[in-house]
C-alpha cells in the first residue's frame, strides 16, 4: 500500500541521515585528532625550548660565578653585587 511504501521510504531516509551523520562525526574526530597531534607537537617544542633555556641559564650562571665569584647581577642596571663571605 501507499502508506507502507511511505513508511519504508521514511525508514530508508532515516538510515541515510544517520549514515551521513556518522560520516560527519567521524570526519570531525579525524580533524580533532589532527589538532591534538599538532598541540602535542607544539607542547613538545615548547618543552624542549624551556629545557634549552634552563641549560643556557645554568651555563651562564656557572660562567659568571667562575669569573666574578658568588653574587647577584641586576639585569636592569648590569651591576654585580658580590656576596659577603
Amino acid at each position: 500500500s501507499k502508506e507502507e511504501l511511505d513508511k519504508l521510504r521514511s525508514i530508508q531516509e532515516g538510515y541515510n541521515t544517520i549514515r551521513n551523520e556518522y560520516g560527519q562525526l567521524h570526519m570531525s574526530r579525524i580533524r580533532l585528532s589532527e589538532q591534538l597531534n599538532n598541540l602535542d607537537d607544539l607542547e613538545a617544542d615548547i618543552s624542549q625550548r624551556f629545557q634549552d633555556l634552563q641549560t643556557d641559564e645554568k651555563k651562564f650562571l656557572d660562567e659568571t660565578t667562575e669569573k666574578y665569584g658568588q653574587g647577584s647581577l641586576d639585569p636592569e642596571t648590569g651591576i654585580f653585587t658580590p656576596s659577603e663571605q
